[in-house]
């Protein structure tokens, strides 16, 4: 097991993806943020939708991301719709 898969919602796919985008260690995801993460996946895989999205920014805060405050996933999902 990787150290970014002991992050909540970090599975083997998404470790994968980070490290190919160059963020392999919970510390370089924790530093990236999830927006910036995510753009880095994108350009590996443009079919990365919105729960990945999701999952990024539960990692960075430490929970599920069915935990995620409405807010914020509300804000997530106005970054994803703007790519």
């Amino acid at each position: 097991m990787s150290d970014l898969e002991k992050m909540p919602n970090i599975g083997k796919v998404a470790a994968s993806l980070l490290t190919e985008a160059g963020i392999d260690t919970s510390d370089k995801l924790i530093n990236a943020g999830s927006k910036e993460a995510f753009l880095k996946i994108r350009e590996i895989d443009p079919t990365a939708c919105i729960r990945m999205l999701y999952g990024l920014e539960g990692a960075v805060q430490g929970v599920p991301d069915k935990l995620l405050p409405q807010e914020r996933k509300a804000e997530l999902l106005r970054f994803f719709r703007s790519l």
